[in-house]
């Protein structure tokens, strides 16, 4: 799956009808912090998306490739370095 732009996310958001924020609550997010990602820079964003929320979100928005993460940090196996 090919990853998106910020601007194709905001086309769909506007062809679909969906609000941001109905979105964001459907999944458990802070409306705002949606908001921000989606309407951040492509090019030099703010918000990285490294970890947490932000991560998950632009993973669902198909920002970028991952995986969402949604659990206890004591759940989280990573993989050990040789």
């Amino acid at each position: 799956m090919a990853l998106k732009t910020r601007q194709q996310i905001r086309d769909e958001f506007a062809a679909s009808g969906v609000p941001y924020s109905a979105w964001a609550r459907q999944r458990g997010y802070s409306p705002n912090m949606v908001i921000a990602i989606v309407n951040d820079d492509d090019r030099n964003p703010r918000l990285k998306c490294l970890r947490g929320d932000a991560h998950n979100i632009a993973v669902e928005l198909g920002l970028k490739r991952g995986q969402v993460f949604k659990g206890d940090a004591g759940d989280l196996r990573l993989a050990a370095v040789a």
